[in-house]
């Protein structure tokens, strides 16, 4: 009697190519679960109103004063020069009284340390000066 020992062609496993999808699918949904409970907890805050933002340009009106500081320093009232931060107090308290109160607009160059840009917003405000705006260059165009 002679014994066959080869495996049939049927009994033979075959080497499937093809993903799994099933456990994605099961990751996916629990995953959106996850996003869709968590979602509304993040995004509960303390309701607050933020400012625009607003490209207009102010109108320069001649009681406006523009002080401008260099970048070593150098304070300037409109195009005369203050010998030290003293004096431009004293010449802010001359014109706090007026009514309305003129607004300071600073000129602060972009190479000024903060300190000096700093020193003559505390000037304003030792003078009682209540307005006060700082002048930038705005972007340049589609940038």
């Amino acid at each position: 009697m002679a014994m066959s020992i080869a495996a049939d062609a049927g009994d033979e496993d075959e080497i499937v190519s093809a993903i799994n999808t099933t456990p994605l699918v099961d990751v996916m949904l629990v995953l959106l679960i996850i996003f869709l409970i968590t979602i509304p907890v993040v995004t509960h805050t303390i309701p607050v109103t933020l400012p625009k933002e607003s490209n207009a340009p102010r109108q320069t009106k001649p009681e406006n004063i523009n002080l401008s500081v260099n970048k070593d320093g150098d304070m300037f009232w409109n195009d005369q020069r203050l010998p030290d931060v003293e004096a431009l107090v004293n010449r802010l308290k001359k014109v706090s009284p007026n009514v309305p109160q003129p607004e300071v607009q600073i000129r602060g160059d972009g190479a000024a340390r903060y300190e000096y840009v700093g020193k003559v917003v505390f000037a304003c405000q030792r003078a009682g000066i209540v307005k006060i705006g700082f002048i930038t260059e705005p972007p340049p165009r589609g940038g």
